[in-house]
Parts: C-alpha cells; sequence; structure tokens
C-alpha cells in the first residue's frame, strides 16, 4: 500500500554552521510540522516500486541542495541535486524579514509585527512555490510541505 510521505527528516549538521534559538525554534518547529503532515512522492523511487514512507536527509553540496531520499529501513533510493542559484534572494529576504519580525516581537506594536509577519509570509509562499517548480517532474509534493521544506533550506544557509 503506498504511504507516499516523509517519516523522518535530518539537516546535515556539518552543513550547518552558525544558528540562534529563533532558528533552532523554526527548524524544529518545521520539522514536527512536516513530520505530522505532508505529501512527498520521488517520482523515481516510486516508480521503482519504492511507495513509501521515505527518510530525508537536506544539506547542502558544492552550492547545491542535496536530498538523499531512503526507505524507512534508511536504505538509499536517490539523492536528488537542485541548483540553489535560483533561491540565493530569496533566502536572502527570508533571513531579513525574519530578522525584522523577530526584533519586532520584542519592541514594536501588535500592528506592527502583524504588517512584517505578512510580508515574511508572502516571502515563505513565494520561496514555496519556487520550490515546488523546482521540484517538478522529480517529486509530487504539496504547497505545506514545499513551506516547511523551505524553512529548512534557509537552516542550511545560516552563516554566523
Amino acid at each position: 500500500m503506498a504511504d507516499p510521505r516523509i517519516i523522518d527528516i535530518s539537516l546535515d549538521e556539518a552543513t550547518i554552521l552558525w544558528r540562534n534559538p529563533d532558528i533552532e525554534q523554526e527548524r524544529r518547529i518545521a520539522i514536527f510540522d512536516l513530520i505530522e503532515d505532508n505529501t512527498f512522492k520521488p517520482l523515481r523511487a516510486f516508480e521503482a516500486g519504492h511507495e513509501g514512507p521515505y527518510k530525508l536527509v537536506l544539506s547542502v553540496v558544492d552550492g547545491r541542495l542535496s536530498i538523499d531520499i531512503a526507505n524507512e529501513a534508511g536504505n538509499q533510493l536517490e539523492v536528488l541535486l537542485l541548483g540553489l542559484a535560483r533561491f540565493r534572494r530569496p533566502i536572502r529576504e527570508y533571513f531579513a524579514i525574519c530578522d525584522s519580525y523577530y526584533q519586532a516581537i520584542r519592541k514594536a506594536s501588535p500592528q506592527e509585527i502583524e504588517t512584517i509577519d505578512m510580508a515574511r509570509r508572502g516571502v515563505h509562499n513565494n520561496a514555496a512555490e519556487l520550490l515546488l517548480e523546482r521540484l517538478e517532474g522529480k517529486v509530487d509534493t504539496d504547497f505545506a510541505t514545499a513551506r516547511r521544506l523551505f524553512t529548512l533550506i534557509c537552516v542550511l544557509h545560516i552563516r554566523g
């Protein structure tokens, strides 16, 4: 019986150079939400008879996003490599708006926080759409899963 979803996801800790408590909280929430509800069907693995569920490891290798896809037993099924050039600007914008958001939470009015949060969601949504485009023909997934994966891609790009 097909079960095309992610049951475990981790980030290559060697890729992550630095993260603050706010980003660590975002990572934990994204992973929790992703595991609770996602759609993820890697097309080559699925067509080869590996119908899920899947375990993923995300890392950055030679400037590209590496998505290592394994079956439930941990046996590697395939590795997807996605160029990150088109994500550089959305990642930069997302970091900038998140920084403003975290500062606003500490000292801004509720109205200012809401305005910044709306902008943050907009950047996040646009980046998720971009990720869906880049995964087209490789992985069938949904918007909510793409949003959470983008959050984790951002965590991989944090520099101290």
